[in-house]
């Protein structure tokens, strides 16, 4: 199957015309919407994401992901083969914690071009053929880089800030909360929250936070939106306090 991994959002042409291509190009292939509003043109808390829900499918899964603000610049285009799953997209950090977690990675820079190639679309006339062709089995024209290439080693390896407010408000961190004490509670908007294992464990209105189902740290409130109730938003900071 193939995995789309953006933040172009449902409103508007752009997952549509990406999904036109892959249709066009690989139509027996299945393709899965995993988030179309990934952190806006916020590479680095959508990397967080990215490697904890990629890693929710099995091998041989293309994820196309594109969370691009640098498109049209200097910036490769890279393949990075990871757990045997194909992730296509920018080299601009997106894939760094899927290469960091992977016990091995291999990197390519993609050198295939399209004959038409705007200059601010590569999601659609770049990524997604090259996601099809793998996707179809067929070999992509790349050349393979170092493992340091295009790293960033600066960034933690959890993150200690908001990545992404779900549909209902719950606001999810960084951080893996297996890497957390079991009586840790997170500092988030002047508010020291203590952990739950569910919702109906704490009274309604009542902020918590719990390990989601894909193993983060996420910030909720029993039937209310805990974006806000707190006052939080992508990139607001959080702080882990046994």
């Amino acid at each position: 199957m193939i995995v789309l991994f953006t933040d172009f959002g449902l409103a508007g042409p752009y997952t549509g015309q990406v999904k036109a291509v892959l249709y066009r190009l690989a139509p027996a292939v299945p393709v899965v919407d995993l988030f179309a509003d990934a952190p806006s043109r916020n590479p680095k808390a959508a990397a967080y994401l990215l490697a904890t829900y990629g890693a929710w499918f099995l091998p041989g899964t293309v994820l196309l992901a594109v969370v691009d603000p640098g498109v049209g610049g200097p910036r490769a285009a890279l393949l990075v083969e990871a757990e045997g799953r194909l992730y296509v997209g920018p080299d601009n950090g997106l894939f760094e914690l899927v290469r960091r977690r992977a016990p091995a990675a291999r990197v390519s820079e993609i050198t295939w071009r399209p004959e038409a190639l705007s200059a601010s679309f590569h999601g659609r006339d770049l990524f997604a053929p090259v996601a099809a062709m793998l996707a179809r089995g067929d070999s992509v024209p790349s050349e393979p880089r170092p493992s340091d290439f295009g790293r960033c080693a600066d960034w933690p390896d959890d993150l200690a800030e908001i990545v992404y407010i779900d549909h209902y408000g719950n606001a999810l961190t960084g951080l893996r909360a297996a890497q957390l004490p079991v009586d840790a509670r997170l500092l988030a908007a002047g508010r020291a929250i203590p952990r739950a294992r569910t919702f109906s464990a704490v009274p309604a209105g009542e902020a918590f936070w719990y390990e989601n189902s894909n193993g983060l740290a996420e910030i909720a409130v029993n039937l209310g939106r805990a974006d806000e109730a707190l006052g939080l938003a992508i990139g607001s900071s959080v702080e882990a306090k046994a």
